[in-house]
């Protein structure tokens, strides 16, 4: 078996140059192929390969053996299937009582799926009773198209996962599957106190019927061989513990747990997930056309409203619209009050003085972007607005922007138009209804940075920021062009 260290240098330099020749393809193309170069080049870390040199230095042919079967099959169904068996897993988590769909239902466009919790403080209750984070989760459908974190020469950040995009995709090739890594160990999520106890999991599933294709099916033979200790089922029960391995079985846990998270960027980059099957797809297709008011609205969003200017509607004759340019926004949005954050004591010592920092509180972190943290303090990442009106039924809550203070498009739509017309709220911690009820709005979360070129008094009617929801409504996949 390779050593791991040589092993990852082997697994970037086969995906370096296995990227270059697919730059010209189109962004849904690209970013597929890249998915599963990752995919297989990690196979180094486990199993082994033969094209990569002494030192790992890549050789000059084409991948051989193992590899050359991973690099074809890597996209296959299997793997797709182990993917959604680990997002849906509810054993995977201390509690044994959370999955990730928990926080990403698929009948609420991948985020938040209970209408109650999103009415109010909008994050979710981890594994751990009592326990919330800081934030709504974000949409899991096309998150595996946003490209690695990155600086552009205009100074602006592009890129990542989480809404401060601290999952820049630099570890393992995509934003998405570095961001999967996180909720298992996050003590406020899924809680689990060491890697060891998500691979144990997954290889030996509590219920093997919900694995219908098993992690050595997919990475093959001998990925699970770890001598697990006895008091095993205690370490992954108890807050804070560590399960005691030897060198090389650590190493291999490390490495599956790559595999794991990889597998579940895997099945979000399906077309479960990735489904491109909205109206607005249909309409782009000639399939169906557009209402007045869908019309009116789509005119609206590219012009006056102004909202393709971060929520783009061109990505190349190749690509459907993303509706995101994936970079990062302050948009002067008030705290939430019912922010569950306020009151965790044991992880958040400022209380209700906490400040959500985004962009800028975790640039601060990294030595080589500490320098821009101040002018991107209070920003967040552009969502895509697939599915952003996708729900189960038309009196289901969904919350929107980053702390889920609003709880309708239209909120946020009217927030946009007469953010800087309405005077402001007396009290910071006004309420989305109570503020609409005094006319007014509360101060910015984050006074610094705040986009006012592109929001704040776009001089909309009330006709034209409804025409704007209709036209966000025909975003939701699983639109049935048979249906009257």
């Amino acid at each position: 078996m390779r050593g791991e260290t040589d092993g990852i240098r082997c697994a970037r330099q086969l995906a370096g140059r296995y990227q270059r020749p697919h730059l010209s393809t189109g962004l849904k193309e690209r970013l597929g192929m890249q998915r599963i170069i990752y995919m297989a080049a990690s196979l180094v870390l486990v199993v082994g390969v033969s094209s990569c040199g002494e030192g790992g230095n890549l050789g000059e042919g084409e991948p051989t053996g193992t590899l050359a079967v991973s690099l074809t099959e890597a996209a296959g169904t299997p793997e797709e299937q182990l993917g959604e068996s680990i997002f849906f897993d509810e054993n995977l988590s201390i509690e044994q009582n959370q999955s990730c769909a928990s926080c990403h239902g698929p009948e609420v466009g991948w985020t938040g799926p209970i209408s109650d919790i999103n009415a109010a403080g909008a994050v979710y209750e981890g594994s751990i009773a009592g326990r919330f984070g800081n934030r709504k989760p974000p949409s899991a459908a096309y998150a595996t198209l946003s490209p690695i974190f990155h600086l552009e020469k205009k100074g602006l950040f592009v890129g990542g996962n989480f809404w401060d995009g601290r999952a820049t995709g630099e570890k393992l090739g995509n934003p998405a599957a570095d961001q999967a890594q996180g909720p298992f160990l996050n003590p406020v999520e899924q809680g689990l106190p060491d890697n060891a106890c998500v691979v144990y999991r997954v290889c030996n599933p509590v219920v093997p019927a919900d694995y219908p294709a098993g992690f050595e099916q997919v990475w093959g033979a001998g990925t699970c061989d770890i001598i697990w200790p006895a008091d095993l089922d205690q370490s992954c029960a108890t807050k804070g513990s560590t399960v005691s391995l030897s060198d090389e079985d650590r190493a291999r846990v490390n490495a599956d747990y790559d595999l794991i998270a990889l597998s579940i960027e895997t099945y979000e980059a399906s077309s479960e997930v990735n489904a491109f099957t909205s109206k607005y797809d249909a309409f782009l297709a000639k399939a169906v056309d557009f209402t007045k008011e869908e019309k009116k609205g789509l005119n609206l969003f590219k012009g006056k409203g102004k909202c393709s200017k971060c929520h783009v509607l061109g990505q190349g004759p190749k690509d459907p619209p993303l509706f995101t340019d994936f970079t990062f926004d302050n948009l002067g949005v008030p705290r939430n009050p019912d922010n569950p954050w306020y009151t965790q004591s044991a992880f958040n010592p400022d209380g209700f003085d906490w400040v959500d920092k985004g962009l800028g509180g975790f640039l601060a972190t990294q030595l080589d972007y500490a320098a821009y943290a101040e002018e991107n303090l209070g920003k967040q990442k552009v969502p895509t607005l697939r599915n952003v009106d996708k729900r189960p039924s038309p009196d289901f809550v969904k919350a929107f922007t980053h702390n889920g203070y609003f709880k309708s498009l239209w909120q946020v739509v009217h927030f946009y138009n007469t953010r800087d017309v309405k005077p402001t709220c007396d009290d910071p911690f006004t309420t989305v209804e109570d503020a609409l009820a005094q006319d007014c709005w509360p101060e910015p979360e984050v006074d610094e940075n705040v986009n006012t070129s592109e929001l704040g008094d776009l001089k909309l009617s009330a006709e034209e920021e409804e025409a704007l929801v209709t036209f966000m409504k025909t975003l939701s996949d699983g639109f049935d062009i048979a249906a009257p």
